[in-house]
């Protein structure tokens, strides 16, 4: 399991950064609030891309 900022996802390239702060602000990420920071299950988020049918 791999937790990684908004930012750093984006850096990946998988989704632009602020497409990942709107599906975050609309709980739609794997991700938990640290503080002030969100945190997004990297590896949860590449399953959900890859099978979108499939609720998580």
């Amino acid at each position: 399991m791999k937790f990684m900022t908004i930012r750093q996802t984006a850096a990946t390239g998988i989704l632009p950064e602020n497409a990942l702060r709107v599906m975050a602000k609309q709980g739609k990420l794997p991700s938990i609030n640290a503080g002030r920071k969100v945190l997004i299950n990297y590896d949860r988020l590449v399953e959900m891309l890859e099978n979108p049918q499939e609720n998580f």
